[in-house]
């Protein structure tokens, strides 16, 4: 089996585990994208695919890729290097896809590669820097500075990805597909 699909199988595993006995907190899916590491609090991870074939929508913004059939759910999938500005990266047999739940909605996150489930504690937690550099755009979404050892993971906000007025034109586009 693949590095990723081990790492994809532990992850589940901790999911499951951590809705079973309630022990979602603190607990934090990390993934790589350019030279950075971001976390995602696991309760707002659905689950870990490899990538696949994605039906591209027009007249959407770039970092939208297009839309997934999951097990006959249709939902939108966005390109996180491409969200943060970052330039854009060939697919390989690393990226995969994480579905996360985003205001209601599922969402997936096209990641570069999937790094480790991690516990971070809340006094490891810092709030993000306010350096007044425009030009790191990823920091609008990230809420947090995560302390993992002698390195830090950036902690995303799920819900700033997407704005509302996208997250209604993919799910307006959804409907049209499905009604197709």
């Amino acid at each position: 089996m693949s590095e990723t699909g081990e790492l994809m199988k532990q992850a589940e595993g901790d999911m499951v585990l951590s809705d079973e006995h309630e022990e979602q907190k603190g607990k934090y899916m990390t993934f790589k994208s350019g030279n950075e590491y971001f976390g995602l609090k696991i309760q707002h991870v659905n689950e870990i695919i490899q990538i696949q074939t994605i039906t591209e929508v027009p007249e959407t913004e770039n970092y939208i890729k297009g839309l997934i059939n999951l097990r006959g759910k249709v939902i939108p999938v966005i390109d996180v290097r491409l969200r943060f500005r970052q330039e854009p990266l060939e697919y390989n047999d690393r990226t995969c896809i994480i579905v996360v739940n985003v205001k209601s909605t599922m969402v997936g996150l096209i990641v570069e590669k999937i790094a480790e489930v991690v516990e971070i504690k809340e006094e490891n937690i810092l709030p993000p820097p306010s350096i007044g550099r425009t030009d790191r755009i990823e920091r609008k979404y990230v809420y947090g500075i995560g302390k993992v050892g002698d390195s830090v993971k950036l902690l995303l906000d799920p819900d700033r990805l997407l704005n509302d007025d996208e997250l209604s034109a993919a799910d307006q586009q959804t409907a049209d597909i499905i009604a197709e």
